[in-house]
């Protein structure tokens, strides 16, 4: 197995810019696939060209993804040739990946300048403590394209108190661990409701304010009262960090998919340009992001989605 250790690669100036992209990460079944196809849609209606890279080996080919792993390898032939379970061969096929970088290199040069979907594998220890995923998107880097980890929860986490302080731990250790500007967002937001009342305001999981009265809430449970030490040090550790916030996302209402992607492209530095600015023109530009973002939705909003109306009716408002 190849040196998991990310060096700086020499050749890689010789590469140009690949783009920009997110890397969409989280557990299984939160919704990181779909998410996928409705922000490759969001992107197709603002003129935004885009391409999946499928890099999950055990799921099914993913409609038009312009990349595939399973290309390269699939998670049944390795299970079957190597007698491994479904999380050891995931691990395997992300360390293959990782000795034969090269072959993605090759296929994302073919799509230079393309914005790039990364949809990566469900399994957890992939993000948490697994070295090689985390490197193989380092190394992406260091051939210039500029990423956004965009990890995914489901938001019915945040009906019980002690599975959202365990997510708030894994969302912690995978982002010391995956290295990247990172947005954590809390999907489903639609269906959370079927799943009982928050005890607490949206605000209050979105923006993790004060753990102290999650915890109380927690330890009312006669099973959870005898771990309450337990779960007021994980809570310390949550805060003192002072990392982890979310956005929430509805597939369903495209607003809070612009919101996340407004997030993202400042995140990765997408609303800065591909050139070498100065300090003062990074900073120039940073202000007006908010501003230029919502100005070119307005101007879709009214003159690309609103096609009713004539020229003459638009000539005469102006």
């Amino acid at each position: 197995m190849a040196d998991t250790d990310c060096k700086w690669d020499p050749g890689a100036d010789k590469y140009p810019l690949l783009g920009f992209g997110q890397a969409v990460i989280g557990p299984p079944g939160s919704g990181k696939s779909t998410y996928v196809r409705a922000m490759q849609a969001l992107l197709a209606q603002m003129g935004r060209k885009s391409a999946i890279i499928n890099l999950d080996p055990a799921g099914e080919d993913e409609p038009g993804a312009a990349v595939s792993l399973r290309e390269l390898l699939g998670l049944e032939e390795v299970m079957s040739e190597l007698r491994l379970g479904p999380n050891g061969a995931l691990l395997y096929c992300m360390e293959y990946l990782q000795e034969n970088l090269d072959w993605l290199r090759g296929r994302l040069q073919g799509l230079r300048g393309t914005y790039f979907l990364l949809d990566c594998p469900g399994q957890v220890e992939l993000y948490t403590h697994h070295p090689a995923l985390p490197d193989v998107l380092r190394r992406l880097g260091a051939w210039g394209l500029r990423l956004c980890a965009v990890h995914l929860v489901d938001s019915h986490y945040c009906t019980d108190p002690a599975k959202f302080i365990s997510v708030l731990c894994t969302s912690l250790s995978t982002m010391l661990h995956v290295e990247l500007p990172h947005i954590n967002v809390l999907s489903k937001m639609d269906l959370i409701e079927q799943y009982g009342r928050l005890a607490f305001n949206l605000d209050y999981y979105t923006e993790v304010m004060d753990l102290s009265y999650l915890v109380e809430q927690l330890t009312s449970d006669p099973f959870f009262r005898r771990h309450k030490r337990l779960h007021e040090k994980l809570a310390e550790v949550i805060q003192d960090y002072g990392l982890v916030t979310f956005m929430p996302l509805s597939i369903k209402d495209e607003k809070s998919l612009r919101l996340v992607l407004s997030a993202v492209d400042k995140a990765s530095g997408f609303c800065f340009g591909e050139t070498k600015q100065s300090l003062g023109n990074l900073m120039s530009v940073a202000v007006g992001a908010d501003f230029q973002f919502t100005s070119t939705l307005a101007f879709q909003e009214k003159y690309v989605e609103k096609d009713k109306r004539t020229v003459e009716e638009e000539a005469l408002d102006l």
